[in-house]
C-alpha cells in the first residue's frame, strides 16, 4: 500500500512541477478553477497541463473556429479561446445554466467575452441549430460532456468540421474501465462506445493518448477529419 501511496504522491508532484514550468501562476485560469470550487461545481475540469495541451493543439491546427461540447466552469474554454486570437471564435455548449453563468463570468474576467459564445441547453438540441445558422465548419472540436452521448457528439463533430480539422474526446480510458465489456457504469460504457465508434469511422484518422495525473488514469482520443 505504501508503494501505491508513493506513486500517487510522485504523480501529484510531477503535475505541480509541469504546471509550474509550462502554465505558471495564471491569474485567470486559477480564478476559473477557484470559482468552480467555490460554487460547488464538479471537479471535472481538465488539469492545467491538459488545458495547455488543448491550447497548443489549437495552435498547431491554426484553429480560428472552435466548438466545445461541455463547458463546465470555462477552464478549457479560456485555454482554447486564447489560442484562436482576437479574430477567432469559440462556441461552447453547456447543459446546466448555473455552470454556464459561472463560465461566462470567468470568460469575461479573462477578457474573452467577445470571442466566446456560451450556449445553454442540451448539446444534441444546440448542434443542429449551429448547423442551421451556418456557423460551421470548425477547425477543432473538443468533446467533454455526458459520456452517454459520446457517439452522437462524435458524429456531429465530423459533420460540422472541415477536412483536416481536429476532434478531441476527453475521458476516453476511464481508469481502464473501457476494458470491461460488462460494465454497467454509463461513463465507462460511453467511453468504450466512443472508442469503438472512432475506430470504425472511416472519415477519421484517430489515436489515443493515455494520461496519468492527480485526476487518475484516463486519456484523450485525438482524431483528424479526412
Amino acid at each position: 500500500m505504501s508503494d501505491v501511496a508513493d506513486v500517487l504522491s510522485a504523480i501529484a508532484g510531477v503535475d505541480v512541477f509541469l504546471k509550474d514550468l509550462f502554465v505558471g501562476d495564471d491569474e485567470h485560469l486559477k480564478s476559473a478553477l477557484d470559482r468552480i470550487d467555490e460554487n460547488g461545481l464538479p471537479p471535472a475540469s481538465v488539469s492545467p497541463s491538459q488545458g495547455k495541451f488543448l491550447y497548443v493543439l489549437a495552435k498547431i491546427a491554426n484553429a480560428r473556429n472552435i466548438l466545445e461540447i461541455g463547458t463546465l466552469g470555462g477552464y478549457s474554454t479560456i485555454a482554447m479561446a486564447r489560442a484562436v486570437g482576437s479574430n477567432g471564435h469559440v462556441i461552447t455548449l453547456e447543459y446546466e445554466p448555473k455552470h454556464a453563468e459561472i463560465a461566462k463570468e470567468s470568460i469575461e474576467r479573462a477578457g474573452l467575452a467577445d470571442i466566446v459564445d456560451v450556449r445553454i441547453g442540451a448539446a444534441l438540441e444546440s448542434l443542429p441549430k449551429i448547423k442551421e445558422e451556418g456557423l460551421a465548419p470548425f477547425d477543432l472540436v473538443f468533446i467533454d460532456a455526458d459520456k452517454e452521448n459520446n457517439v452522437e457528439y462524435i458524429s456531429w463533430a465530423v459533420e460540422l468540421s472541415r477536412p483536416g480539422a481536429v476532434v478531441v474526446v476527453d475521458n476516453i480510458i476511464w481508469n481502464g474501465a473501457v476494458l470491461d465489456e460488462k460494465s454497467e457504469d454509463p461513463n465507462a460504457i460511453g467511453a468504450r462506445d466512443a472508442l469503438l465508434a472512432l475506430s470504425a469511422d472511416d472519415r477519421l484518422e484517430t489515436t489515443v493518448l493515455q494520461t496519468v495525473s492527480w485526476k487518475g488514469w484516463d486519456g484523450f482520443a485525438v482524431a483528424v477529419v479526412k
